[in-house]
């Protein structure tokens, strides 16, 4: 009997310390998953894993636009997407998106990023990861450019009506200064509001009114001479995304080759 009991004792043991067993090597094998999670957290990872950076775009001159019967994307902003997706070893995809949705966008991944000479704003650093400013630029007051001269101030605009985009600087320079604003969906929307005569000004930014007004453009009665704001353009990626430092990176190594500068002359812009 004792011998049993002994027996019945040494088999529960051997049962005991193969299920110890188990677990440390169920450890062990799972110990190379927490490697595995910290890639799957980079945003950097995941954009090359799939190959594409997908750019949120509007149509903006000198930005991002096509030319005339054209289907290819071009401008200042597409041409420096493609040279960094290039550095990067993906291919870039650029996709329109309503500016005053574009942080939704980007969180619910349907973009990587904003590449659309996005101003940096408050919002802008709550809402993303925003990289090193790449190009100065201003607010101005567009209009009929031989009404220039009676506006000269930010108090001659109080009996104005403007329009902007919906979510843009313009908008917030129009409404922080206490002037009446339509909201529209793009800034060339808000150029022919002006030319049809729906409002009297509009405000966008100066890299599209030098693009997009005055002698030899679709808007040759157009001009600008007030500026509200100074600003610099920046691109927004994902909050705590590492494709900000590599995009910081591969953006010092364009300005020290002189491709930015070249992009700059192209598109008649001033890098910050």
């Amino acid at each position: 009997m004792k011998k049993i009991i002994a027996l019945v004792l040494a088999m529960l043991m051997m049962f005991s310390l193969a299920a110890c067993g188990g677990n440390t090597d169920a450890e062990k094998t799972t110990a190379p998953d927490v490697a595995t999670n910290t890639d799957a957290d980079s945003d950097l990872a995941y954009i090359k894993g799939k190959g594409t950076l997908i750019v949120g775009i509007t149509d903006y001159a000198p930005m991002d636009y096509k030319e005339a019967g054209s289907d290819e994307w071009i401008g200042f902003d597409a041409d420096f997407a493609r040279a960094t997706a290039e550095k990067l070893g993906v291919t870039v995809e650029f996709i329109e998106i309503d500016w005053d949705s574009k942080f939704y966008e980007l969180k619910a991944k349907t973009i990587d990023c904003i590449w659309n000479g996005m101003t940096i704003t408050d919002e802008a650093l709550t809402q993303s990861s925003v990289s090193n400013p790449y190009v100065k630029n201003a607010q101005v007051v567009v209009m009929a450019a031989d009404k220039l001269a009676d506006y000269a101030t930010v108090e001659s605009l109080a009996d104005l009506e403007f329009a902007a985009e919906a979510g843009s600087a313009g908008e917030k320079a129009i409404t922080d200064n206490g002037l009446t604003c339509t909201a529209v969906l793009t800034q060339a929307d808000a150029l022919r509001e002006v030319k049809s005569g729906a409002v009297d000004a509009c405000v966008i930014d100066i890299t599209m009114a030098n693009a997009m007004t005055g002698e030899g453009t679709s808007y040759a009665d157009l001009g600008y001479a007030l500026e509200l704001t100074t600003e610099e353009y920046g691109i927004a990626f994902r909050q705590d995304s590492d494709v900000t430092a590599a995009v910081n990176e591969i953006m010092a190594e364009l300005k020290a080759d002189g491709t930015l500068q070249g992009l700059a002359d192209k598109y008649e812009l001033t890098l910050a």
